[in-house]
C-alpha cells in the first residue's frame, strides 16, 4: 500500500513511522557524514477561512482500514495535538484538513486527538490574551466537521470563561456579543461562560438596544430574553430603548406575543408614559388580536390615574368576552382611590360581595386594604373600621398595609387615641409594624398639636429599645454580639426581660428603626424652639441618618419664624456645604421668611437664584412674592411684581390677580394724590369697571417695561374707560420717577385711541374712553392735551405736515401697528387714526410742579 506523505512547513518531522526515507538505490554508506539539517523557513500559515480554498496535501490519497494506515492516522493525530499544545493552531488545522479531505471521518480523527494536550495549548494562549487565535481554532475545527467542544476540558473551559469576562469588563459590549455569537455558532455553552444577566446589564448601562436584541437571538427562548431586556430598560427609565427592543421582537412573528406586550405596557407605567401604553394597546387591537386578561390588567394598572379610561378598558374587556379576575377589580378600586371616588368604590365593593357569595371570587387582603385606604383618604374612619370588621369576618388576616391604612384613617380625622388603640391591636394580632406606622402616630400627635405626647412616645420607644438590647446582651447573645438596631418591646405590663408575663401575655419585641421622616416630624413638633430642632438634626446624624431637603426646610422655617433672616440664610449655605442642593420647597420656605420679615430685597434675590439654578417655582412661590407688599412705593417694585406675574402665567399657573390689581391701581392713582390721601379712592369708585378676566396687568407691564422714557407712546386701543385710566396713570408715574432720577423729557407723549371709519358714527365706547382720558389729563393733572387725527394711507396731517417724519421710531412703530391691524377691514371705507398728544412743554411744567410740591412737603 502506498503511504501518505505530509510535509509540514515548520516541522522537522516529514515522514510517518516505518517508512523508507529514500529509495534503496539512494542509500548512503555508513561512513558518509550526514549533512547538517537546515531549519526550513516558516511559510505564512493560512487562516482557517483560507484552508478550505487551498488544495489539500492529501487530496489524491485514500485511507483504508489496514493496521498500518490506522497507525499512521494515530501518528498524525498525535502530531496535530502536539502542534496545538505549542499554540500552532494553524499547523494543526492543516494536518486535520489534509487527513479529513483524504477520506478519514472527522469524528474518527477527533477521537484520536489528545484532548488534554490540546486543551493545554488553548489554556496557554488564553492566558496570553490570544482569544482570537482560540476562536480561529474553534471555527476551523467546526468547518472540518470536528466538534469544537471536544477540544476543551474543564481547565480550558474555565480559561475561556475568564477571558470572556475580562473582555466584558473592558466595556466593549459589541465585541462581547460578537464573541458570544461566534462561540454559540461553534456549539459552546455560552450560558456557562458569562452570565446572560451580566451581558444584558452591560447593554442596558450603555444604552445599546440593538446589541441586546442580537444577544437575545442567541438563545432558543428569545421571547423571554426580549421581556427581560425590555423590563431592565424600563427600570432604568429608558423607554426609547425599551420600545426599540419591542419593535424588534415583533419581527418574524405571525401572531403577537402577549407576554411581550404586557411587559412593554408595564414599562410604560414605570417610565410614566401612560399615553404610550394606550397607543401600544390600540396597535394590538388593530391587528385583530384579542388581548388576554394579563394585558388588560397591566393596561388598567398603568392608567389607574385616569379613572374614566380605566373604566372604558374594563367595558371593552367585557365586550371582547374576557372575564375579569380579582386583580381587575383591585385595580379598579385603586383607580377609585386615586380619583377619590368613594361612591364608586362602594358600588364596586357591593358587586364584589355578590360575586363572593356566588363563589365566583374570593376577596383578598389587597382588596380590603385598598378599600380601607379609600375611606382613610376621605377621612371616613368609621367606614374604614367597618371594612376591617368585614375583612375579619371573611377570615382574611390584615397585613401591615391594612393596619397602616386604618391607623392613618383615624390619624387623618384627628383621633389620636383611636390611632394608638389600633396600633396596640396590631401588635396583639402579631403583625410587626414598620417605620411608617410609627411615623403616622407621631404625625397624628403633631397635627393635633399634642407635641409633648409625640416626644413622650418617641422617648418610650427608645427606652424600650435599650431594655431589649440589654436583655439580649445578658441572655440570648451568647456569642457576645449585640444588636445595636433600636427596637421597641411591648408587653401587657411594664417592659421586662422575661419571655412571658405572670398573666400569660407573651412580650413582643417589635423593631423600631427611626427614619429621617421620624425626625422631621419631631422637628415640626418643636414649634419655634430652634435649638431643640437643631439638636434633633444632630441626633439624626449620630444614628446614621442624613437630613434631607425637608429637614433643612423645617429648620429654616423655625429659625426664620423668630425673625432671624440672617440665620435662615446661613442654614441655606450650610445645606449646600452638606452636599444637598436646595429644592423648590427649601427656596419657597426661605422666601416666605424674608417676606414675613419685610426683607424684600433678599426675597427677590432668592427668586433670581432659583431661576439660575433652573429650579422651577411652584404656585406657593409665586403667590408668596406677589402678596409680599401691601403697597408699592417705586417703579422698580412694580416692575418686579409684574415680571413675576408674567412669569407665573408663562409657567402655566392661573394667578388670582385681584389683590395685585388693587395694588397696581393704588400705585397708579398716586400720580394724582399722595398715598395717604383718599385711601381706597380708586377701588371703591371704579372696581366695577374691571372684568374678572381683564388683561390690564399685561397692558401695564407692556408699557412699564419700555426702557426709553424720553419717547413714549401709549396704546389704548380696545381698552375700557377704567383700563385706559390705569394705563395712562402708570405711564405718567413711570415718567415722573425717571424724571426725578435725572432723565429729561425730549418728545411729546402720543396716546393712540383707535381707528374711526369716515362717514360712520363713532363707536360709543371709543368716545367714552377719549372723554375719560381727556378729563383725567386736563382736569385731574392739569396737562395740555391736543387731539389729532391722520388718515390711513395718507401720512400728512391736516396742517400738511408729514407727521410720521416727526415721530420717533417707537411712536412710528406703535402708530403703524394700529393702522396695520385695520388694513384688512372688509368695508374698505376710509378711516382715520384717533390720537391725543401731550406736548413736552406741558409735561415738563407738570413734572416741575410735582417736584416742587414734594420738596415743600
Amino acid at each position: 500500500m502506498r503511504e501518505a506523505l505530509v510535509i509540514l512547513p515548520s516541522s522537522s518531522i516529514t515522514l510517518p513511522p516505518n517508512s523508507s526515507p529514500t529509495p534503496p538505490h539512494h542509500h548512503r554508506s555508513a561512513t558518509a557524514k550526514p549533512k547538517p539539517k537546515l531549519k526550513p523557513k516558516r511559510k505564512p500559515i493560512p487562516s482557517p477561512s483560507q484552508l478550505t480554498s487551498q488544495s489539500p496535501l492529501l487530496s489524491t490519497l485514500r485511507w483504508d482500514s489496514s493496521s498500518q494506515s490506522r497507525h499512521s492516522l494515530k501518528y498524525y493525530a498525535e502530531l496535530a495535538s502536539k502542534l496545538a499544545q505549542d499554540g500552532r493552531f494553524n499547523d494543526s488545522l492543516m494536518i486535520a484538513e489534509s487527513v479529513v479531505v483524504s477520506g478519514v471521518n472527522a469524528a474518527e480523527f477527533a477521537a484520536l486527538l489528545n484532548a488534554k494536550i490540546v486543551s493545554d495549548g488553548i489554556v496557554r494562549l488564553l492566558e496570553e490574551g490570544k482569544l482570537k487565535s482560540v476562536v480561529e481554532l474553534l471555527t476551523g475545527a467546526q468547518k472540518l466537521g470536528i466538534e469544537p467542544l471536544k477540544l476543551f476540558d474543564g481547565a480550558a473551559m474555565n480559561a475561556l470563561s475568564r477571558e470572556c469576562r475580562r473582555t466584558m469588563e473592558c466595556g466593549e459590549i459589541e465585541e462581547v456579543v460578537s464573541l458570544m455569537e461566534t462561540l454559540k455558532g461553534c456549539g459552546m455553552p455560552i450560558k456557562d461562560l458569562v452570565k446572560p444577566s451580566e451581558v444584558i446589564r452591560l447593554c442596558i448601562s450603555q444604552r445599546k438596544p440593538n446589541t441586546a436584541v442580537r444577544y437575545a437571538h442567541i438563545f432558543p427562548h428569545v421571547d423571554i430574553m426580549f421581556c427581560t431586556v425590555i423590563l431592565e430598560f424600563g427600570k432604568k427609565g429608558d423607554l426609547a430603548s425599551a420600545l426599540t427592543v419591542f419593535e424588534a421582537s415583533k419581527q418574524n412573528q405571525d401572531t403577537p406575543n402577549l407576554y411581550v406586550y404586557r411587559t412593554i405596557i408595564d414599562v410604560c407605567g414605570l417610565c410614566g408614559d401612560y399615553l404610550k401604553s394606550r397607543s401600544i394597546y390600540e396597535g394590538l387591537i388593530a391587528s385583530k388580536f384579542t388581548p388576554n386578561i394579563y394585558v388588560f390588567n397591566s393596561l388598567m394598572n398603568v392608567n389607574a390615574c385616569d379613572l374614566s379610561y380605566t373604566l372604558d378598558i374594563y367595558k371593552q374587556m367585557q365586550k371582547l368576552g374576557v372575564p375579569a379576575d380579582l386583580t381587575s377589580y383591585n385595580i379598579l378600586l385603586k383607580s377609585c382611590c386615586l380619583a377619590t371616588r368613594v361612591d364608586l368604590a362602594k358600588e364596586i365593593y357591593g358587586e364584589l360581595k355578590q360575586l363572593e357569595i356566588a363563589g365566583t371570587l374570593k376577596l383578598d387582603v389587597f382588596t380590603y386594604s385598598t378599600l380601607i385606604k379609600v375611606f382613610a383618604d376621605a377621612k371616613m374612619w368609621q367606614m374604614a373600621l367597618k371594612i376591617k370588621r368585614d375583612m375579619l369576618s371573611a377570615g382574611v388576616i390584615p397585613n401591615i398595609v391594612t393596619w397602616s391604612s386604618l391607623i392613618s384613617a383615624c390619624a387623618n380625622a384627628g383621633l389620636v387615641d383611636q390611632a394608638i388603640q389600633l396600633f396596640e391591636e396590631m401588635l396583639q394580632a402579631g403583625c410587626e409594624p414598620n417605620s411608617q406606622c410609627y411615623n403616622i402616630l407621631l404625625h397624628a400627635c403633631v397635627e393635633a398639636c399634642q407635641y409633648d405626647r409625640a416626644f413622650q412616645l418617641f422617648r418610650s420607644w427608645k427606652e424600650q429599645a435599650l431594655q431589649k438590647e440589654n436583655c439580649e446582651d445578658l441572655g440570648s447573645n451568647t456569642d457576645n454580639t449585640i444588636d445595636l438596631s433600636p427596637t421597641l418591646m411591648v408587653s401587657g405590663s411594664i417592659p421586662n426581660c422575661t419571655s412571658a408575663s405572670p398573666h400569660g401575655h407573651f412580650s413582643k419585641r417589635i423593631p423600631f428603626r427611626p427614619t429621617t421622616s421620624t425626625y422631621n416630624i419631631l422637628m415640626k413638633a418643636c414649634g419655634s424652639d430652634y435649638y431643640r430642632a437643631k439638636a434633633l438634626m444632630e441626633e439624626m446624624k449620630k444614628v446614621g441618618l442624613s437630613p434631607n431637603h425637608i429637614s433643612w426646610s423645617i429648620l429654616i422655617d423655625i429659625c426664620g419664624g423668630s425673625g432671624n433672616v440672617e440665620g435662615a440664610l446661613q442654614i441655606l449655605r450650610s445645606m449646600r456645604e452638606a452636599g444637598i442642593q436646595p429644592d423648590v420647597v427649601t427656596f419657597t420656605t426661605i422666601i416666605k421668611v424674608c417676606v414675613e420679615t419685610k426683607d424684600f430685597k433678599s426675597a427677590f434675590s432668592l427668586f433670581a437664584a432659583m431661576k439660575r439654578y433652573q429650579i422651577k417655582p411652584n404656585m406657593v412661590t409665586y403667590n408668596t412674592l406677589l402678596r409680599a407688599r401691601s403697597r408699592y412705593g417705586s417703579l422698580q417694585e412694580v416692575q418686579q411684581c409684574l415680571a413675576i406675574y408674567q412669569d407665573m402665567r408663562k409657567a402655566g399657573y392661573k394667578p388670582n390677580d385681584y389683590y395685585l390689581k388693587q395694588l397696581i391701581e393704588q400705585w397708579c392713582e398716586g400720580v394724582i394724590q399722595n398715598g395717604n390721601q383718599r385711601k381706597g379712592y380708586f377701588s371703591s369708585r371704579n372696581r366695577s369697571g374691571l372684568e374678572p378676566e381683564s388683561m390690564i396687568l399685561e397692558k401695564v407691564a407692556e408699557h412699564l417695561q419700555k426702557d426709553n422714557a424720553n419717547s413714549v407712546s401709549i396704546n389704548l386701543r380696545g381698552l375700557s374707560k377704567v383700563e385706559a385710566r390705569i394705563v395712562v396713570l402708570a405711564v405718567l408715574r413711570m415718567i415722573r420717577e425717571k424724571y426725578t432720577a435725572g432723565d429729561s423729557i425730549k418728545d411729546d407723549v402720543q396716546i393712540f385711541l383707535g381707528v374711526q371709519e369716515v362717514g360712520i358714527r363713532a363707536v360709543r365706547q371709543e368716545s367714552v374712553v377719549k372723554e375719560a382720558v381727556i378729563k383725567l389729563l386736563q382736569h385731574d393733572l392739569g396737562l395740555d392735551v391736543i387731539s389729532a387725527t391722520s388718515r390711513i394711507g395718507n401720512d400728512r396731517n391736516q396742517d400738511g405736515v408729514n407727521h410720521l417724519e416727526k415721530c420717533s421710531n417707537m411712536e412710528e412703530h406703535a402708530e403703524r401697528g394700529i393702522l396695520r391691524a385695520n388694513m384688512h377691514s372688509p368695508t374698505r371705507r376710509p378711516a382715520v387714526l384717533q390720537k391725543l398728544r401731550i406736548p413736552k412743554e406741558s409735561l415738563q411744567s407738570w413734572l416741575t410742579r410735582r417736584l416742587d410740591a414734594s420738596i415743600v412737603q
